[in-house]
């Protein structure tokens, strides 16, 4: 006859209950008691606190600097204004002619906007708004090269460079491809980057609501930045 002995462990915090199965054989078998009854397996239980530490952070993460020191960070940027009449349509930094621009607290330049936001998510930092709020009177009309600058700034001081930068503007007029290499040319020279890891695309919306019915102007960017 075997006797199995069950124990069962609760720990006094807010963990789970551990169980533990050990069996022995302390009993010969086929015992016969006066009766003629066979002596029957005793189960008993015993109780223990189990105490198991819960896990903490072992630091707090910080989003105003990278968390880890990374060969590689890619960031994502997107902007969108809508064009209204009597404003200048800037962008990557060129004035292009048309009868509508960005209505915008800075010049509205949707392209390095986009650019910025790109490069500070790379680093995991706040984005544009933040840095530069719309609220802020300095920041009234000033050109977007500035935030680029700062932006580039900010990459240099956290030891990083461009790897490569694909960009893609959506707009349904004016065309973009007479301006397309004096706004490349521009965006290069203001990341201090050579125009071969400079890449921009131009898309209409298919005349599908505020961008097709130029109403609108919007980019995407990706930025990939690469440890020096």
């Amino acid at each position: 006859m075997t006797t199995t002995l069950y124990t069962c462990s609760f720990p006094r915090t807010s963990h789970k209950p551990q169980f533990h199965l050990s069996s022995s054989s302390s009993f010969p078998q086929n015992i016969k008691f006066p009766n003629n009854s066979p002596l029957k397996p005793t189960i008993s239980f015993s109780i223990s606190a189990v105490s198991t530490p819960i896990a903490e952070p072992s630091q707090s993460i910080s989003s105003s600097n990278p968390s880890k020191t990374l060969p590689f960070r890619v960031g994502h940027g997107f902007d969108l204004h809508r064009l209204e009449p009597n404003y200048p349509l800037i962008v990557g930094g060129i004035n292009i002619p048309h009868d509508r621009g960005c209505e915008a607290h800075s010049d509205g330049d949707v392209l390095l906007h986009c650019v910025v936001d790109a490069i500070l998510g790379a680093l995991g930092l706040p984005d544009i708004g933040q840095l530069f709020p719309d609220n802020d009177p300095k920041w009234k009309g000033a050109p977007s090269s500035v935030f680029i600058k700062e932006a580039v700034r900010l990459m240099d001081e956290a030891g990083y460079e461009l790897g490569n930068l694909d960009a893609t503007l959506i707009l349904q007029r004016p065309k973009v491809s007479p301006h397309k290499e004096a706004i490349k040319a521009n965006l290069s020279a203001l990341l201090g980057a050579d125009p071969s890891v400079v890449n921009l695309k131009a898309k209409t919306h298919e005349k599908v609501d505020s961008l097709g019915e130029n109403k609108s102007i919007a980019a995407h960017t990706v930025v990939l930045l690469m440890k020096k």
